[in-house]
């Protein structure tokens, strides 16, 4: 049967890895040191809402246990296209991603693995240039997405130098037909 696979072209879908997220701290530290880009504390994670009350539960649920202070630090918002991004705001890096990967971890043990789209983190340099690191859930990979100032348009030779600095950090999308960009994303 892999014979044949091969042969029509069909592959093995990759699996995601929850745990590569704990590898953005490092990341965060090889872009402040070689780039000049520093996070802003915030971090997201985009899902496709599903419906019903099983989803409403768990997500609430998700909101109650990251929301354990008086200082909430984690927001829903609902993009343009209709995406629900749950932002987490944190000034530590490694306790940001703690959030996100929390975040993806429950929603995939109650079964809704199937609606998350996307996670990321956001960056800024001194100039007020834009970045996120974003990982792919269902390909389980990483890709930078750095906005230009108009909203419209993409900083595509800063997307391949920051690819070429996190590289050995970070396990990097190597189709960049998958590099979707993720406007409006809160935090960015």
């Amino acid at each position: 049967m892999k014979i044949l696979d091969a042969l029509m072209g069909r592959r093995k879908p990759t699996r995601n890895n929850l745990d590569d997220l704990f590898a953005l701290p490092t990341a965060a530290i090889t872009l402040q040191t070689a780039a000049n880009f520093v996070p802003t504390g915030s971090g997201a994670v985009c899902f496709r809402q599903a419906e019903g009350p099983a989803f409403a539960a768990a997500e609430s649920e998700i909101v109650a246990v990251l929301d354990n202070d008086e200082d909430p630090d984690l927001e829903r918002h609902v993009d343009d296209y209709g995406f629900t991004w749950l932002v987490s705001r944190q000034e530590d890096p490694s306790a940001l991603v703690t959030d996100l990967h929390a975040v993806n971890t429950a929603l995939e043990a109650q079964g809704f693995g199937p609606s998350l789209l996307c996670s990321l983190i956001s960056f800024r340099d001194p100039s007020g240039r834009s970045l996120a690191l974003v990982y792919l859930y269902k390909q389980g990979t990483f890709y930078p997405f750095a906005p230009k100032s108009d909203g419209r348009t993409r900083n595509n030779l800063l997307e391949l130098q920051v690819r070429d600095l996190v590289k050995t950090d970070l396990h990097i999308e190597p189709d960049l037909q998958r590099w979707m960009p993720v406007w409006g994303a809160p935090g960015l």
